[in-house]
């Protein structure tokens, strides 16, 4: 009887353990956090939209940077002799004789004057076409070319100038340089900002998103972090999660940035004989943010991922540290 009994328990051991229960026993265990639902889906849709604003700042910002650079650079390589007109003032003598005078001047490239026809073109935008400069005491330029590396002395020039030519003037562009310089700070230094409360409140949506989660699996955290389980592996548990979620928006963010960047870019490449394409290209360049500005863009990305993650970690250490004040309360 016992030797039958062994021979049936060792058929029943040999058989093979039915598919059903082969497939359970390797079941991965269940996240805390489900990988996808409804919560995962808007988040990442708040951190594409918050990702694409800050990138599209971003290239603002450097656009901005990067023409008033042009604008200074331009400027500051020139310098203007403005004559005004006079009774008994030859005119065309007394432009020869300032252009003269500033060649003779260390760090002074070029003088050039500006002809009559070039003068009546400056000023057909507000006084029309066919102008008899000979009829209207319109004052004449003498652009003065500068070397950057070493700039002339401009207080001697102007003494000079004004010695040998009461009417005239030389304008440096000093105060022009110095309002762009001051209007380049302060638009970067309003990106920025505008920057730092959109990463900020992207930080505040994945807090409440964290909080969310946990609310929805409070009683599975407090059973795991009662029995033992250390708060790093339940945060990391969510931070893998929030990684995830934050990189895929931000990664789509900048995607959708960096598309309009090119779009941008394209449709200044094609439009450049046209008004609309000069006027834009005098104001923002090439309106290409060129490689440094997409590589901002990547790394706002990176930053937005980072901080997803980073955020979800603290905010679930936060959570288990206050179920442990808790309970040492109520003991």
């Amino acid at each position: 009887m016992t030797d039958v009994a062994t021979d049936d328990l060792d058929e029943f051991r040999a058989e093979p353990m039915p598919a059903r229960n082969r497939s359970a026993s390797r079941r991965k265990p269940t996240p805390i956090v489900p990988p996808r639902n409804v919560a995962g889906t808007a988040l990442a849709i708040v951190i594409g939209i918050m990702t694409f604003l800050s990138c599209l700042t971003l290239g603002a910002v450097s656009l901005v940077r990067d023409s008033a650079s042009r604008w200074e650079v331009q400027i500051a390589s020139e310098a203007t002799i403005q004559i005004k007109p006079a009774d008994e003032l030859d005119m065309e003598a007394a432009l020869e004789k300032a252009a003269a005078i500033a060649s003779g001047y260390a760090g002074v490239t070029e003088a050039r004057i500006v002809d009559r026809a070039a003068t009546a073109r400056l000023l057909e935008p507000w006084l029309g076409e066919g102008l008899d400069l000979d009829q209207l005491p319109v004052p004449r330029l003498v652009v003065v070319k500068i070397d950057k590396q070493h700039l002339p002395d401009f207080t001697g020039l102007r003494i000079a100038l004004a010695d040998a030519l009461p009417t005239a003037s030389l304008d440096d562009h000093r105060t022009w340089v110095d309002r762009l310089v001051a209007m380049a700070h302060t638009t970067v230094a309003i990106g920025f900002a505008v920057l730092s409360l959109m990463l900020a409140a992207t930080v505040l949506s994945v807090v409440f998103a964290t909080r969310g989660a946990m609310s929805g699996n409070n009683g599975i955290i407090e059973v795991l972090h009662f029995v033992g389980a250390e708060g790093r592996y339940i945060a990391g548990q969510f931070r893998r999660h929030f990684l995830v979620n934050g990189f895929r928006g931000a990664a789509i963010g900048g995607l959708a940035a960096a598309a309009t960047f090119a779009a941008f870019s394209l449709w200044s490449a094609r439009n450049l004989a046209t008004p609309q394409g000069d006027q834009a290209n005098a104001l923002f360049g090439s309106f290409s943010i060129g490689v440094n500005g997409y590589l901002g863009v990547l790394l706002i990305v990176l930053v937005v991922s980072f901080l997803t993650a980073a955020t979800s970690h603290i905010t679930v250490l936060a959570y288990l540290s206050e179920l442990d004040s808790k309970s040492a309360s109520e003991d």
